[in-house]
């Protein structure tokens, strides 16, 4: 029962890892499509549909962690696939006037290759039972590069999304009501922007001794 439990286990982490990393494939071939014909300003209408299925999927890692079936520590991940469902949804979908900015391609680039790796790399780890080297390389460097160019997006994107978020008082919640609860979604996004500050140094940190660890690993075996 044991053994077949864990075929099934298997089965189905290949199937997401494998489905989601073809997802991140359209993203990044459409993004650099649309870059070479049309330009940054149409980056985000090519991509909108792939990039939402693609990053809301990420909510399964979520739960995959809860439940304690794989085991990266649900601290680092909900705080990476939080903030990149932010910026999906209540950034990008919900304010239209940011989708034509030129950081919409170095995030929608960011994300894709980090993603393709990554997914690639677990995909080949559940289906084979290995990674080969290349690709573990891969997944513990491209971060170097990546991960503040995307930071760097999110928190522009963020950043230029605020005057339009003050204006449209959208997602607002406003006294009296019948709840007694007010919330106001231009705070809310100062608040997500400060948040970045101990915590993009705090990830990347975390990252690079991740990076040492694996690397060291796989040179021992």
């Amino acid at each position: 029962m044991a053994g077949f439990l864990s075929f099934i286990r298997r089965l189905y982490f290949s199937a997401y890892n494998w489905a989601v990393c073809f997802g991140w494939c359209q993203v990044l071939y459409f993004a650099l499509k649309t870059l070479r014909e049309s330009g940054y300003e149409h980056v985000y209408d090519a991509v909108e549909r792939p990039l939402q299925l693609a990053q809301t999927a990420a909510i399964l890692e979520i739960i995959h962690g809860l439940l304690g079936l794989v085991r990266s520590p649900i601290t680092a991940t909900l705080p990476q696939i939080g903030s990149r469902l932010y910026l999906t949804w209540a950034i990008l979908y919900s304010f239209p006037e940011t989708r034509t900015h030129m950081l919409v391609s170095s995030l929608v680039i960011s994300w894709s290759v980090t993603e393709i790796i990554r997914y690639s790399f677990f995909g080949m780890k559940e289906a084979f039972g290995f990674t080969p080297y290349w690709l573990l390389w891969l997944r513990y460097s491209t971060f170097l590069i990546l991960y503040p160019t995307g930071i760097s997006s999110e928190v522009g994107l963020i950043y230029i999304a605020l005057p339009y978020i003050k204006g449209s008082e959208k997602y607002c919640i406003r006294m009296p009501n019948k709840w007694n609860f007010s919330f106001d979604n231009f705070y809310a996004a100062i608040v997500t922007l400060g948040i970045y500050v101990p915590g993009s140094p705090h990830m990347y940190q975390h990252m690079l001794g991740q990076r040492k660890k694996a690397l060291s690993k796989s040179k021992r075996e």
